[in-house]
């Protein structure tokens, strides 16, 4: 049997609950739309295969609990991660605020060289907007993030979003990969093993005994 897909990539969604991280991966995925909201407890993710430069790119999109009791679960998955769409919600300041925290998560506890991307969610309420546009790509530009405003009501931007990340993530590692001579996937696995490894050797370093 044909390989279905020569590389596995990992993508975490971040945000606060509510902000729409399920619908999107479902809209992306499945091609549906959820309108009622229920919550997510721990982690759940789905899978879509992209060709991106010939390369057939089975994406894996890990969609996380935004309440904080699970977020000691969900940190878990970060160091596995290659990227990460932070979204917001353009209807709600509180969750925009937050993705300050979001990004900080992101810088302690992931690998090197993950890609990240910002999303403001929900783009169809335009009447009900809090955050504006301008905001989303000022702080996006702050940390060196792409920024998209999309919708999965709509199908705004979501393929072209998660396409994007997925591209970066490519070229982030492309280098390294060719140097190998081996398949991304044993490369990725390699990578995020060495940085296990430097976890475990900083968190011996800095015994405070």
């Amino acid at each position: 049997m044909a390989k279905q897909y020569d590389v596995l990539l990992r993508l975490l969604l971040l945000g606060d609950s509510g902000v729409g991280k399920t619908c999107l991966m479902c809209r992306f995925t499945d091609n549906e739309c959820h309108s009622s909201h229920i919550s997510t407890i721990g982690v759940d993710f789905k899978m879509k295969t992209l060709k991106i430069d010939g390369i057939k790119v089975r994406v894996q999109i890990w969609d996380t609990a935004g309440q904080e009791r699970y977020q000691t679960i969900t940190k878990q998955y970060y160091r596995r991660a290659q990227g990460f769409i932070l979204v917001y919600d353009i209807t709600s300041s509180r969750s925009f605020q937050h993705i300050v925290k979001w990004a900080s998560d992101v810088d302690e506890f992931a690998l090197d060289k993950v890609q990240r991307i910002l999303v403001g969610n929900k783009a169809d309420e335009e009447q009900k907007r809090k955050v504006p546009k301008e905001q989303g790509n000022k702080l996006a530009k702050t940390y060196g993030m792409e920024f998209f405003e999309t919708s999965a009501c709509t199908n705004c931007n979501i393929n072209e979003s998660f396409t994007r990340l997925t591209e970066l993530v490519l070229h982030a590692h492309k280098k390294e990969m060719d140097a190998f001579q081996g398949s991304i996937d044993k490369y990725l696995d390699m990578t995020y093993l060495e940085g296990e490894q430097d976890k475990q050797d900083n968190s011996q370093k800095t015994c405070a005994c």
